[in-house]
This record gives structure tokens, sequence and C-alpha cells, in this order.
């Protein structure tokens, strides 16, 4: 299985907010990676991209 085709920003900002290690991150199936994404998503409280809060329903307009 080849790593996955991420930025490093993105993967160390993946990392931080899945608690998971970078070199795990980096293997991890790309169906788990989006599955763990869209939960994260659904938390309320949740950050967009320029660091501000937008309500749910937002984020994916953007």
């Amino acid at each position: 299985m080849k790593p996955l085709q991420i930025s490093p920003e993105t993967a160390i900002t993946l990392s931080k907010q899945l608690g998971v290690p970078l070199e795990h991150l980096m293997h991890m199936p790309q169906h788990i990676l989006l599955q763990k994404i869209a939960e994260l998503s659904k938390k309320p409280g949740n950050e967009t991209a320029d660091g501000s809060t937008a309500p749910s329903g937002e984020k994916d307009k953007q």
C-alpha cells in the first residue's frame, strides 16, 4: 500500500486533529481516513481552514 498523496502540512494537521501518529496516518487506508474526517466534521465547534468556526452545514459551501 502506498502512502497517502497529501501535503505534509495537511498530514500534520490531520494527525493532530485525529490524535493519530503521523506514520500511522500516512499508511492509513483512504476509506478509513475519510471515515475519520467525516466523524471530525460532525463534532460541534470544529474550525474551518481559516481558523474561524462555522455553523454546521456552512462548511460544505466553502
